[in-house]
């Protein structure tokens, strides 16, 4: 698994329940073909993928858990994964809903699809 530099420890983004959110962490899971972010050493949210060649596809779920939905989990597991995606020269296809309506609503990240 590699972590992704700007994701890391001390990072503090928005709220967690009554706290900060400053331990978290996007993750490629290449055994497993998903993304993970975790927040306190815990997975919160998951993009499963497809990798051929230089091509990402996002399949159809990227999830988060009912109990962290509503905090831009899954927003902060996009960025983390696109980010990554971009540092590896890889180009993405986005079928999952969820992941292809975040890269309309950043044009900065378009140059990646496929």
């Amino acid at each position: 698994m590699a972590t992704f530099a700007g994701y890391r420890r001390g990072s503090t983004v928005g709220i967690c329940d009554n706290h900060r959110v400053s331990d978290f962490t996007v993750t490629d899971n290449a055994d497993r073909r998903r993304y993970e972010l975790r927040v306190d050493g815990r997975i919160v949210s998951i993009a499963d993928y497809e990798l051929t060649g230089d091509q990402v596809v996002l399949v159809p779920h990227v999830e988060t858990d009912p109990e962290m939905r509503g905090r831009g989990m899954a927003d902060r597991l996009m960025r983390g994964m696109l980010d990554d995606m971009r540092e590896r020269g890889l180009r993405v296809t986005p079928i999952c809903p969820f992941a292809a309506a975040y890269v309309r609503r950043h044009p900065a990240d378009h140059d990646l699809l496929a």
